[in-house]
């Protein structure tokens, strides 16, 4: 497993993820998207966007199938699932997981 970055409730490891947006499509806090980066295989890569609302739910990582999405342990203090979350989770899942702009 990827070290954790110091402060991180959720981070991806861009060299193995393939961008299948699984992870995203499970977030129920709008933490992740879609950004668009010329250099990954499909044009596009995950992107922590609001790392300060993840609930420590870890559905991202249980899904994602190439191991590539990681969440802190228990011990880190997460955030509350909020109704700012929701409805940016809905907006993303809406917008094609693409990062809102």
């Amino acid at each position: 497993m990827k070290e954790q970055p110091v402060g991180m409730a959720v981070w991806v490891d861009e060299t193995r993820c393939k961008a299948c947006d699984i992870c995203v499509s499970y977030c129920p806090a709008g933490v992740l998207s879609m950004k668009e980066d010329i250099h990954a295989i499909q044009g596009m890569m995950i992107e922590v966007s609001h790392p300060e609302s993840c609930i420590g739910c870890r559905d991202c990582e249980l899904h994602c199938p190439d191991f590539a999405i990681y969440v802190a342990d228990k011990g880190f203090k997460f955030a509350k699932i909020t109704p700012e979350a929701k409805e940016r989770a809905a907006a993303v899942k809406a917008n094609h997981f693409r990062k809102l702009k």
